[in-house]
């Protein structure tokens, strides 16, 4: 007698993310998924009722690989040095795993409000706030994040050409830690004059 075969969540979504990293997007579907798994295409339906169900699974999935490839830098206590590596992990998460990344920006709107998703920001937003010296420092980290993707895509595009960004990359990172910063000494020296303009309370006479 045949028994039906087991399943999982979690090998589905193994599955999925191998037919996307080999395949590409174009390739997922939950009937594409079922077949590699040898099942029918509706064993799938009660982990994921439909293939929108299923892509935000993988962009949740891939957020956490990308996550855990930021999460390295995150342990650097250096303000300056945390920044470069975190900027360096991003890049290599965009590099090495080209269609994971580029799946993750093309379903931001979807992921936006999920957990990891936010913890994706979080460290972005932290490295640049580090080095600006503001709290939560959105701007910045925004920036960081627009340079890095737009060089990322005209990379994948082959829109440097043979000649390659020649530094520009480098050149671009160290632009930013400069304004951060003259941002951050700014902030200090601000403090530092709000703090000389306080008057001391006056003693009692003796």
């Amino acid at each position: 007698m045949a028994y039906p075969k087991l399943l999982s969540s979690a090998e589905i979504l193994k599955t999925a993310l191998h037919i996307l990293e080999h395949g590409g997007a174009e390739e997922i579907s939950l009937r594409a998924v079922a077949s590699a798994l040898r099942v029918k295409t509706p064993s799938l339906y009660r982990y994921f009722p439909d293939k929108n169900a299923l892509e935000l699974a993988i962009a949740e999935e891939a957020l956490q690989s990308m996550l855990a490839e930021l999460a390295g830098a995150a342990s650097t206590t250096n303000p300056e040095r945390r920044f470069r590596e975190t900027v360096d992990a991003y890049l290599r998460f965009a590099r090495d795993r080209s269609p994971l990344y580029t799946f993750i920006m093309s379903r931001i709107p979807q992921t936006d409000g999920s957990a990891v998703g936010k913890a994706v920001w979080n460290l972005l937003l932290d490295a640049a706030s580090g080095v600006s010296g503001k709290p939560d420092d959105t701007a910045a980290a925004v920036a960081t994040w627009s340079f890095l993707h737009g060089f990322v895509m005209l990379e994948h595009s082959g829109a440097f050409g043979a000649s390659g960004p020649k530094g520009g990359l480098n050149l671009g990172v160290a632009a930013f830690l400069k304004s951060f910063r003259s941002s951050a000494e700014l902030t200090q020296n601000g403090r530092s004059t709000r703090t000389k303009h306080v008057r001391q309370p006056k003693h009692s006479p003796q």
